[in-house]
């Protein structure tokens, strides 16, 4: 699975992009985003408030329950405005 990271958590988690193997027991938005926590103190600081955090599974605005799959793109990036 590919994850790229946006904005702020681009530079919370240190990474722009990562390709992962996730573990049989994470299969949604949610699942991975606490497995990631986990990981490592950067990635715990960047989910730390969810109300800000974006997510979109294969370029598709997605929710935490979203469902994934090993070759799934996931993409974390703050709210966008418009103007």
């Amino acid at each position: 699975m590919k994850i790229v990271y946006f904005a702020w958590l681009r530079e919370k988690t240190g990474v722009s992009e990562e390709t992962v193997s996730l573990p049989d027991s994470v299969n949604d938005v949610r699942g991975l985003i606490e497995w990631l926590g986990a990981k490592d103190p950067g990635y715990a600081d960047a989910f730390d408030d969810l109300a800000v955090v974006r997510v979109a599974v294969n370029q598709e605005y997605a929710n935490l329950d979203a469902q994934l799959g090993p070759g799934d793109e996931v993409a974390f990036f703050p709210p966008v405005t418009g103007g």
